[in-house]
C-alpha cells in the first residue's frame, strides 16, 4: 500500500513538469511574451522614421503610424485565436496554424513567406550589427579629427560582421525559444535605451533652434527631388511603416512559449500583443516625429549610424553599442523558429539517430544542434559580407511577406473559424482591409526594387564599407 502511494506521488510529481500535450511545462509570461515582441517589432530602424516622416510630411507620417499600429494589433488579435485547434489542440507554428484551418496549398505559401522574411532579417541584422559597430569607431574618428574630415573615418565592416557571427554561434546553441526569456528582456531593455537617446538628442537639436524646412506633405517636388523620386520614396516610407510593426512571422512561437495558469495563453498573448504594440507606437511617434522636428527635410536614413549627431560622442557610441546588443537578441528571436522546425523534422525522420537527437552532459549538448546552427550561422554570415547591399533585398522581402503573413491569413484562419457568410457585412469589411493592405504591400514592394536596382547598380561582392 506504502509502495503504491508512493508510485502514486511520484507519478504525479513526472506529470506536473509536463503540459496538456506532454511537452516541458511552458515558464512563458506576460512579461517575457511582450518582451518577446519588442525585441522583435522595435528594432533599429526606429531610427529611420525622421527619414520616413521627411517622405511622408506631418499629416500622412502620424496618421499612417497610428493606422498601421491598429491594422496590426487587430490581425495579430485574430492570428492569437487560431493557436489552439477547434479540437483544443495547440498549433505550435504560424504554419501549423493554417495547416489546420485553411490547409491546402496555402499551408506551404505561408511557410515560403514566414521562413523567407526570417533568413532574410537575419542575414539583415549582421549587416546592421556591423554597422553600428562601425559607428561607434567613427564617432571617436569623427571627434579626434572633425567632422569636415569624413573621408578619413570611413571603415571596413566585415571584420564586424564575423565577430557578430562569432557571437551568434555560441548564442545559438540556446536549446529553444522558451529559454531566450533573459536575452529578450535584455534586448527589449536596450531597444529603449537607444530609442530614448535618439529621442533626447533630437530634443536637445530642437532646443538649438535653426531655420529648419519641413512641410505637411513633407520634401516638396523640385530640383532636388523629381516627381518619380519623391514617388518612389513615399512608396518605401509608406512600406516601412507598414511592416515596422509586424512580428506575425514569430508570433504563434512566442504564443506558444506561454506557460497555461488562470488565464488561457490566448489571453496573456491579447494582453502581450496590445502592451507590445502600445509601446512601440509611442517611441515610433516620439523618434519619427521629433526627429522630424530636429532635422527637417534633410533627416538621415537612420539618426545614429547615418551620424545626424555628432555629439556628445560618447553617447552616440553608447546608443549604437545598445543597438549592437538588442540585434544579438533579435536574432535570436527570430532564427529560432527556423532552429526549431528543422530539428522537429529530424527528430520525427530519424528518432532512434543518436548523433541527430542525442543530448550529452548537464548542458545538454546536441552534436547536431551544434553542426546545424553553426552552419546556419556561417550561411547568413557569409551572405552578409557577400552583399552588402542586402538590407535592401530584406526591405523587398518585407513588402512582399507583409501583407499574406500579418493581414491575409490571419483574416481567412478568422473567417474559417467563425464561419462568416460570404458578401455579409462583416465578410466585406474585412476582406476589404485585406485588399488595401495589399495594395500597400505592392507599392512598398514597388519602392524596395527601385532601391535595389540602385544598389546593384554600385554593387561590389565581399566590399562593404560605412
Amino acid at each position: 500500500m506504502v509502495r503504491e502511494t508512493s508510485l502514486s506521488i511520484e507519478a504525479g510529481n513526472e506529470s506536473s513538469k509536463f503540459d496538456d500535450d506532454g511537452r516541458l511545462k511552458r515558464t512563458g509570461t506576460l512579461l517575457t511574451a511582450t518582451a518577446h515582441i519588442i525585441t522583435v517589432v522595435i528594432g533599429s530602424g526606429v531610427l529611420s522614421l525622421a527619414w520616413t516622416m521627411a517622405q511622408l510630411g506631418w499629416i500622412a507620417g502620424p496618421i499612417a503610424l497610428v493606422a498601421f499600429s491598429v491594422i496590426t494589433w487587430f490581425t495579430s488579435i485574430l492570428l492569437v485565436d487560431g493557436y489552439r485547434s477547434s479540437n483544443g489542440t495547440r498549433n505550435y507554428t504560424y504554419k501549423d496554424v493554417v495547416r489546420s484551418h485553411l490547409g491546402g496549398i496555402k499551408v506551404q505559401l505561408c511557410a515560403i513567406a514566414q521562413y523567407s522574411i526570417l533568413v532574410g532579417a537575419s542575414i539583415g541584422y549582421s549587416i546592421t550589427a556591423s554597422i553600428s559597430l562601425v559607428a561607434i569607431k567613427r564617432s571617436i574618428c569623427f571627434h579626434k579629427i572633425g567632422h569636415s574630415n569624413k573621408d578619413n573615418c570611413h571603415m571596413p565592416n566585415n571584420p564586424y560582421i564575423i565577430s557578430f557571427g562569432v557571437l551568434q554561434i555560441i548564442l545559438s546553441q540556446i536549446p529553444n525559444f522558451h529559454k531566450l526569456s533573459i536575452l529578450s528582456i535584455i534586448a527589449a531593455a536596450m531597444s529603449f535605451a537607444y530609442s530614448t537617446i535618439g529621442v533626447g538628442l533630437s530634443i536637445g537639436k530642437i532646443a538649438e533652434g535653426g531655420n529648419l524646412e519641413s512641410g505637411l506633405t513633407g520634401i516638396p517636388i523640385g530640383p532636388n527631388m523629381p516627381k518619380m523620386e519623391k514617388m518612389w520614396n513615399t512608396y518605401s516610407a509608406l512600406g516601412n511603416i507598414a511592416f515596422a510593426y509586424a512580428f506575425s512571422n514569430v508570433l504563434v512561437e512566442i504564443q506558444d512559449t506561454i506557460q497555461l495558469g488562470a488565464e488561457s495563453e490566448s489571453k496573456v498573448m491579447k494582453k502581450a500583443t496590445l502592451a507590445g504594440i502600445s509601446v512601440s507606437t509611442v517611441f515610433y511617434m516620439l523618434c519619427g516625429i521629433l526627429g522630424y522636428a530636429a532635422f527637417g527635410n534633410n533627416a538621415p536614413g537612420n539618426m545614429l549610424t547615418g551620424f545626424g549627431f555628432y555629439e556628445p560622442f560618447w553617447l552616440v557610441g553608447l546608443a549604437n553599442l545598445f543597438i549592437v546588443i538588442h540585434l544579438v537578441g533579435a536574432y535570436q528571436v527570430l532564427s529560432q523558429p527556423i532552429f526549431g522546425v528543422v530539428e522537429d523534422w529530424i527528430k520525427e525522420k530519424w528518432p532512434k539517430n543518436k548523433f541527430l537527437t542525442g543530448e550529452y552532459s548537464i548542458f545538454k549538448l546536441s552534436l547536431f544542434r551544434l553542426t546545424w546552427r553553426t552552419s546556419y550561422v556561417i550561411f547568413t554570415t557569409t551572405l552578409a559580407m557577400l552583399f552588402p547591399f542586402f538590407n535592401d533585398f530584406v526591405g523587398l522581402i518585407g513588402a512582399i511577406t507583409f501583407w499574406p503573413l500579418t493581414v491575409y491569413f490571419p483574416i481567412e484562419i478568422y473567417l474559417a473559424r467563425s464561419k462568416i457568410p460570404r458578401f455579409s457585412f462583416k465578410w466585406i469589411w474585412m476582406r476589404s482591409l485585406s485588399g488595401i493592405c495589399l495594395v500597400v504591400s505592392l507599392l512598398a514592394a514597388a519602392g524596395s526594387i527601385e532601391g535595389l536596382v540602385k544598389s546593384l547598380g554600385m554593387f561590389k561582392p565581399f566590399h562593404s564599407v560605412s
